[in-house]
């Protein structure tokens, strides 16, 4: 026995010498990656061994891994389902507070709840105000990408993702939802259908080639506003009236649950959906505390559930468009290996992106990793779990800052390493 024990061990040792000096070698010293700051941390749960560590205990800007501790969380005190509203009934009105659900009137669920109640309802609407925190940008956002797609406003209240989606095929614009006034103009001179937005009006721009036969679809924030602005959108929708509550009833509010949570999760985690990220921390505090503030869910994590990571992160956003967000591949790995422990595996598996699909849908075929991407300009991460070929499940965290070559390059870098322990182990 005590020969066998050896015997492991030193197998073990070798193992970790093999793919330490291929890490080495043909990783760290590969063009992508030889004048970046790298950091990799792969852990075996079942043995509770590391098979590699290299500056694993090094702060990275993690960008959208950061939505792995996002997902944690929302699993961890959402529950099963989502918080459509919270309403209150007497019996002439219904007073309504929203949860930041970020379903509702989104174009990708058809189950709504909450329409159904408000288009039921003859009794007078009212929209008592959420108590929310948050601004609608996130600490250290860009501001100048207030018209791109990956950036919409937050808010207590979403409606149609907070986005208008604009269709354009030849000489016909639609806007959806039709709230807003738009400016159409033919531009010869564009090579594709270009939109935007004025910066501080909901005011749209539409440019397009006649000469362009195809069909465009695109995406562009609208400003959310005051809460009169959130009564004006749902007057639009419900074509009636709706009051603001100026202050709160006293009574008790019932809480009507929307969509289940890894619907929301799994297109959050397999197109890398900021706004799905950033509402579910909101929707925790919602849920919680019955008001919005991302910073007390974020520390409230940290003291609880989190409060055992190697490292202490600098966490600030859910989505990971922050570059303030700091933390190091070793934290990653201990949450990922708290998920795989709390969470069936085979759900885990399918809320994060696998070979071919989502973000990895030009990498790892083969499908033997289930992880989440992150990408931000001078910084290129992987975080997920890995099934070798004999069957051995790794935890891997690998974030690269810094880089100086393009995404790709990176990415095809870290993947030939993650192939081979594969396809050796």
């Amino acid at each position: 026995m005590a020969m066998l024990l050896t015997f492991t061990a030193l197998a073990g040792k070798a193992q970790q010498a093999n793919i330490s000096k291929w890490a080495s070698t043909q990783l760290l010293n590969s063009a992508p990656l030889k004048e970046a700051h790298t950091g990799i941390s792969i852990y075996e749960p079942a043995t509770e061994k590391y098979w590699l560590q290299y500056q694993d205990d090094k702060f990275f800007t993690p960008a959208s891994n950061t939505k792995i501790f996002s997902l944690y969380t929302g699993l961890k005190l959402l529950g099963d389902s989502l918080p459509a509203v919270r309403y209150y009934e007497n019996d002439t009105a219904i007073f309504l507070k929203g949860t930041a659900d970020p379903s509702f009137l989104h174009p990708d669920y058809t189950f709504q709840p909450l329409l159904a109640l408000l288009q039921q309802t003859k009794k007078q609407i009212y929209i008592v105000g959420s108590g929310n925190a948050n601004k609608r940008y996130g600490p250290g956002w860009s501001w100048s990408d207030y018209a791109d797609d990956y950036q919409p406003e937050l808010n207590e209240w979403p409606m149609y993702g907070n986005v208008v989606r604009l269709y354009h095929h030849r000489d016909t614009s639609v806007m959806i939802p039709d709230l807003y006034d738009m400016a159409v103009q033919p531009d010869d001179t564009s090579k594709e259908v270009i939109t935007d937005r004025e910066e501080r009006s909901n005011y749209f721009y539409l440019k397009f080639n006649k000469k362009d036969n195809s069909i465009s679809k695109t995406e562009v924030p609208f400003i959310t506003g005051s809460i009169q602005d959130l009564r004006e959108r749902l007057e639009d929708t419900l074509h009636r009236p709706v009051g603001v509550a100026m202050s709160a009833p006293t009574g008790k509010y019932k809480l009507l649950r929307s969509i289940p949570v890894d619907s929301l999760f799994t297109p959050m985690m397999h197109r890398s959906d900021n706004f799905f990220a950033e509402q579910t921390l909101m929707m925790c505090s919602s849920l919680m505390w019955d008001s919005i503030n991302s910073r007390r869910v974020i520390r409230y994590m940290q003291d609880n559930a989190l409060s055992t990571l190697p490292q202490s992160p600098q966490w600030v956003d859910g989505s990971g468009l922050s570059r303030y967000n700091l933390f190091t591949p070793r934290d990653f790995v201990t949450v990922l290996t708290q998920l795989y422990k709390e969470f069936p595996t085979a759900r885990l598996f399918e809320i994060f992106p696998t070979g071919g699909k989502g973000t990895l849908k030009n990498y790892y075929k083969e499908q033997f990793v289930h992880a989440k991407t992150g990408t931000l300009t001078g910084s290129v991460c992987l975080s997920g779990y890995l099934v070798t070929k004999k069957n051995k499940t790794l935890v891997f965290s690998v974030l690269v800052n810094n880089n100086r070559d393009s995404a790709t390059s990176v990415r095809k870098a870290v993947e030939r390493l993650l192939t081979m322990i594969y396809q050796e182990y």
